[in-house]
């Protein structure tokens, strides 16, 4: 599995949205590009998107993203020729490590950015991507960038 690019600033604003949703778990978008053909090295995230948590239970646990908001940000993200890539969501006062819930339901492909929060601060963070074959979660490297290399972070909307 190919590495994961993410730049510090989208890092920091990840780290934010965890914060500011504490206890509950945060979610949201990964916009980016790659790996494909032409962009063989790594998965580069170019923007976040934060998502609403609409999980009806204990929001501490889970959550769900509609998939109306799913819809309407993939629109969004094509029209700018960067698609959605992955999906990021914290787990508060837990490791940065998927759940077997959160493996039972991801979709291959996709990178799955997963922040571990504390009532005090957001430290650890993984990259994980659903390997088709086994249906496990794979750890990838995460390459966080200087914000030197970062591109705009906002997909307009």
């Amino acid at each position: 599995m190919r590495p994961v690019s993410l730049p510090s600033s989208l890092l920091a604003q990840m780290r934010a949205h965890a914060r500011e949703t504490y206890p509950d778990e945060a979610c949201g978008f990964l916009i980016g590009v790659g790996p494909d053909p032409t962009e063989p090295e790594a998965r580069r995230i170019l923007s976040v998107e934060r998502a609403e948590n609409t999980f009806d239970g204990e929001r501490r646990r889970r959550f769900l993203i509609r998939p109306e908001e799913l819809r309407d940000v993939e629109r969004r993200a094509e029209s700018t020729g960067r698609p959605v890539v992955g999906f990021y969501h914290s787990h508060p006062d837990h490791p940065a490590r998927p759940s077997q819930f959160d493996q039972d339901h991801a979709w291959p492909w996709y990178t799955y950015v997963v922040l571990s929060v504390t009532a005090s601060a957001s430290s650890a963070v993984g990259a994980f991507e659903l390997d088709a074959d086994a249906a496990v979660f794979r750890e990838v490297e995460l390459r966080v960038e200087p914000e030197s290399l970062s591109a705009p972070s906002v997909v307009e909307g």
